[in-house]
């Protein structure tokens, strides 16, 4: 029996479910910075996130502590049309403001999409029912999205949420003055919908022109697909993450017990169990490694992240943004593929603080049976010598769509 039927005492959209809430997929995802003005024009200039929203924490500090804890201001980024894909705040100051900071890691958030309110409100209920720490709810801005924020058993802050804003081909976030009610906890339900809220908004003559509206930086000189771009690649989904714990077994319990997502495979690599998750068809959103495979690495030791994966448009695309990266001085290094069961070709590419980014364009996809293809089917990856072209498999272009022009 699947695990999502096991124990099924609930009715998601009137479907069994063994929990109130049914994670979709990874949202979004956030890292905290040391110099969080070299990683804004890092992800801006070298990725083409756009600057959804800025947002300046510097008010939530005391009188006497104003100007002593660096930057104060955060960025809300997107690769598509959802308002947020990636997030970066200033580290020292996030250090300074929250108590239950991880100290030990640089991730700021794990976030993942449910399909309803009600699923947030009574995710929340039963997860604190199950003794899962939660952090905060309610609803924030900017993004409008409502959310419950887990722990995990390592300390990553975890989110589960519903609803983020959506940005059109205007390009304008939501204006501040749509903002006029902030919520701190879940509320009851039913609740008003986002229509009756912002008809509220422009009932109070609001300035829809006041939102930010991002800029390409570079200039828009590079083919992808028949579209002029600012670099010779799109971003397109974000995801897998890929972190670091202690405790490999407690941590998995965590994200397939009490978050829901699906075990889809094991790997032992030199010794080391490493595990993956998933959240829909994808071979895997998340991974978790030992703590001690990092130094054999030679990754970071800073943080338990190991990388934040960002899928291209095609292998093409894969190939010119590593020598294009490069050729702008962003290091790029390729690790074992053994470690990366379900992709095929990816290499790493390092922003200034030292955190990996996986590039790639290929996800292994499951079917109704929930099974992997069988390792034996898997393509041999060689790092030392990528083809210039690649076949194509059954599920090739397959899993979740980017909505959208690539511009």
């Amino acid at each position: 029996m699947d695990d999502q039927t096991k124990s099924a005492d609930f009715f998601v959209g009137g479907v069994r479910m063994p929990r109130p809430f049914r994670i979709r997929r990874l949202g979004h995802f956030g890292l905290d910075m040391e110099d969080i003005h070299a990683a804004r024009t890092f992800y801006t200039e070298n990725f083409g996130f756009r600057i959804a929203d800025p947002l300046d924490l510097g008010h939530r500090l005391p009188p006497e502590e104003q100007g002593q804890h660096g930057p104060t201001t955060g960025y809300f980024m997107r690769h598509g049309t959802d308002h947020h894909s990636f997030v970066i705040f200033p580290r020292k100051l996030r250090m300074r403001l929250l108590p239950h900071y991880n100290k030990q890691s640089t991730i700021n958030q794990i976030t993942w999409q449910v399909a309803s309110l009600r699923e947030v409100v009574d995710g929340f209920n039963w997860l604190t029912e199950k003794g899962v720490k939660i952090i905060r709810s309610g609803r924030d801005n900017p993004g409008s999205n409502w959310h419950a924020y887990p722990l995990d058993p390592a300390g990553h802050t975890n989110e589960i949420y519903y609803g983020i804003e959506q940005i059109g081909w205007d390009g304008l976030s939501k204006p501040g003055g749509m903002h006029r009610r902030g919520y701190t906890q879940t509320p009851e339900l039913p609740h008003r919908s986002e229509y009756a809220e912002t008809q509220e908004g422009f009932a109070a003559g609001v300035d829809l022109l006041s939102a930010t509206r991002a800029h390409e930086p570079l200039e828009e000189k590079h083919d992808v697909g028949g579209v002029l771009l600012g670099r010779p690649f799109k971003v397109t989904k974000i995801g897998p993450v890929r972190i670091f714990v202690d405790d490999v077994a407690k941590n998995l319990a965590f994200y397939r017990d009490h978050m829901g997502l699906t075990l889809t495979e094991e790997v032992v690599w030199r010794g080391h169990r490493c595990v993956f998750l998933r959240a829909n068809t994808e071979h895997h959103s998340i991974a978790l490694y030992p703590t001690a495979l990092r130094a054999e690495l030679g990754l970071s030791a800073h943080t338990t992240h190991f990388s934040i994966g960002f899928q291209v448009g095609d292998y093409r695309q894969l190939r010119d943004a590593m020598s294009w990266l490069e050729g702008r001085g962003v290091t790029i290094r390729k690790l074992p593929p053994e470690l990366f069961p379900g992709m095929d070709y990816t290499a790493f590419a390092f922003d200034p603080d030292g955190h990996a980014i996986q590039l790639y364009c290929y996800m292994e996809q499951i079917g109704w049976d929930g099974r992997p293809r069988p390792a034996a089917q898997r393509p041999r990856i060689d790092n030392d010598a990528w083809p210039e072209y690649v076949d194509a498999a059954s599920d090739t272009f397959a899993g979740e769509v980017f909505l959208g022009p690539y511009n």
